[in-house]
């Protein structure tokens, strides 16, 4: 299955002030986690971000913060985004075919998350290099553990490519420069 832009919805996850920097790999995962949210404003794909218990967590990451909708941001405390009734409510609204799921923890709310979209009946896609974890060895497990459970394994440039769909096509050229250079 192919990525498409028209049935999509990015799902940015607990990318936080109190927990970027305890990451590891987190420079090279905002960096991707910054290019999906371009990609996806470029292309009107809907973008919606969570915090995770905001209060003691701090707000998305400012390096990501101002790319977002200010209204696209909603707090929680369930390990899965759609545990938390108005986030579960907002993508049924969307009713996305296809979410890609970037942030963090890779192993905790981001596989929750993935799998309940998965159970939904939503085809979900993370993207490998656009997650994190404390431990290498826990994002490792993660990954694994969501493909066996069928969830889409991808990379940052597999969405890039998938969503542009032909070099020639008005949506390569909306995106190209994400292709090769980080968003600054």
């Amino acid at each position: 299955m192919l990525l498409d832009p028209a049935k999509a919805l990015l799902m940015v996850v607990d990318i936080q002030d109190r927990l970027v920097p305890h990451m590891d790999g987190a420079g090279p995962m905002l960096e991707a986690c910054g290019r999906l949210i371009a990609a996806a404003r470029r292309l009107q794909v809907p973008v919606l971000a969570c915090e995770q218990y905001p209060q003691g967590l701090g707000p998305t990451d400012a390096r990501l913060r101002g790319r977002l909708d200010e209204d696209a941001i909603l707090a929680k405390t369930r390990f899965s985004a759609l545990g938390e009734p108005l986030i579960a409510e907002r993508v049924r609204t969307a009713d996305p075919a296809q979410v890609v799921v970037c942030g963090l923890e890779a192993h905790v709310c981001v596989l929750q998350t993935a799998l309940a979209l998965k159970a939904e009946g939503r085809a979900a896609f993370v993207a490998a290099d656009a997650v994190a974890s404390r431990r290498a060895s826990d994002k490792a497990l993660a990954l694994q553990r969501l493909a066996a459970a069928g969830v889409w394994i991808v990379s940052l440039e597999m969405v890039l490519f998938e969503w542009a769909g032909d070099a020639r096509g008005p949506r390569f050229q909306a995106i190209r420069d994400l292709v090769r250079e980080p968003v600054s």
